[in-house]
This record gives structure tokens, sequence and C-alpha cells, in this order.
């Protein structure tokens, strides 16, 4: 039987990383682009349409965040420093307001699927793919694995996990979580604003959910949508 040892930290990471990066800039980049097109060019102005890492990089959620999420779960997740909307500058401020918020998730299940359809092309070609996918997704590596395609096909896999779980996590309806505001911008005026008022707390509301999983939201809902996703694209 072939010797199998587990992921280290740095191997993990290392895996982990470019995904990560391209799927929480990339999720930036939508918002902008989007309220760009709807009438608002604050990021276009500001340089925030760039897929350049450095300019979307937050001190807490690019940095702290995945150290605190990765040692508490053994996953990285993280948030680029959100990009600036000015509303008021929108076609049709309420109405648009749902496209922006979409954008984001919709970029990360975009990613997921072309991740997804990486690792089938890739298989067409290298009959271990399935086989290392089965190691990769209990963070082991079989002794006989290529130094190459392991970790490629690694940071595919992690790409479609990563994506699958920035949109889900996204889309919780919580302002000023991308599916907070959809909702926001989704009910009559007069709820919208009321449901609004949450989104000073919104930030600690999700922090709590994420890592302290209250009442076991986040194992009985979140992760059993992010298990069947994540199983549907791969």
């Amino acid at each position: 039987m072939p010797e199998i040892r587990e992921f280290s930290t740095v191997q993990t990471i290392a895996v982990m990383a470019i995904p990560l990066v391209f799927a929480i800039v990339l999720h930036e980049v939508a918002h902008g682009y989007m309220a760009y097109r709807r009438g608002d060019d604050t990021a276009k102005v500001l340089g925030r349409l760039s897929l350049n890492p450095i300019v979307h990089i937050d001190p807490f959620g690019t940095i702290l965040l995945p150290l605190v999420f990765f040692f508490s779960t053994g996953m990285l997740f993280a948030m680029a420093k959100p990009v600036p909307v000015d509303f008021s500058r929108l076609h049709r401020p309420k109405e648009d307001m749902v496209w922006v918020a979409a954008a984001g998730p919709g970029t990360n299940l975009l990613l997921a699927i072309l991740s997804a359809i990486g690792i089938r092309i890739i298989a067409m070609a290298f009959p271990d793919t399935n086989e290392y996918l089965e190691y990769m997704n209990r963070s082991l590596i079989p002794a006989h694995a290529s130094p190459v395609m392991f970790p490629v096909i690694g940071m595919f896999y992690y790409s479609v996990v990563i994506n699958v779980v920035l949109m889900i996590i996204n889309l919780i309806p919580i302002p000023p979580a991308d599916g907070g505001r959809i909702v926001v911008g989704l009910l009559p005026y007069r709820a919208a604003i009321s449901y609004s008022k949450i989104e000073p707390f919104g930030i600690a509301l999700l922090m709590i959910l994420i890592l302290f999983n209250p009442f076991g939201i986040t194992h009985r809902v979140l992760g059993p949508m992010i298990s069947y996703a994540v199983n549907l694209l791969i």
C-alpha cells in the first residue's frame, strides 16, 4: 500500500492561496464593473477595477480573517476591501443594487464552474485525476503523487471549493453581505429601509455565524449546501 501523508500547513496554504486571491479579487471587480455599467464610475475612477491584488487588500478581511478562519476551521476564507459604490449614481438605485450585489457571487459561481470544467479537461489526459481528487478531499498526499499535477489539480479543486464557499456565504441575507443587499433591493421601499438598518451590525452577525456556529446553523445549513454544490460540480 503506498505511503500516504497529510497536507502540511504550508502545502495547504500553497494550493489554496492562488485560487483564493483570484476568487476575492474578481468578486470585488465584478461589483465595481456592474456598478460602472449601471451608471456609477466610482470604482473605475479610484482604480478598483484593476486585477492587481494589492489595490484590493484589506487588513482585516484579507490578512487577519484568513488566519483566524484557517486555524479555527482548516480552510481559507477571506474578503477583499469592498469596492466603493455610490448607489445614488446608479440609473435606478434600488433595482440596480440587486445587479451590483449579485455580480460578486455570480462571478464566484462562474469561477467554480470553469474550475470544474478545468478538472474534467485534465482528467481526459491524466488518468490519476479522480484518484488525486479523493486524496485532496481528505487533505492527504499519496507518495506516488506527481509533484506537478497534484498541486495543479489541487488548485482547481480548491478553486471550486473556495468559490462555492464565497458564493454561499456572500448570499447570506444579512446586509452588508451581498445576499442582504439583494434582499434590500427586492423588498418594498419601507420594508427595505427597515431591513437595511441591520447593516451596522451585519459584519459582527456574520462573523458570529461563521466562526461560532450558533444553533448549529453552519453545520446544518451552510455546510450541507456547500457540500452539495461542490459534489454537483466535481
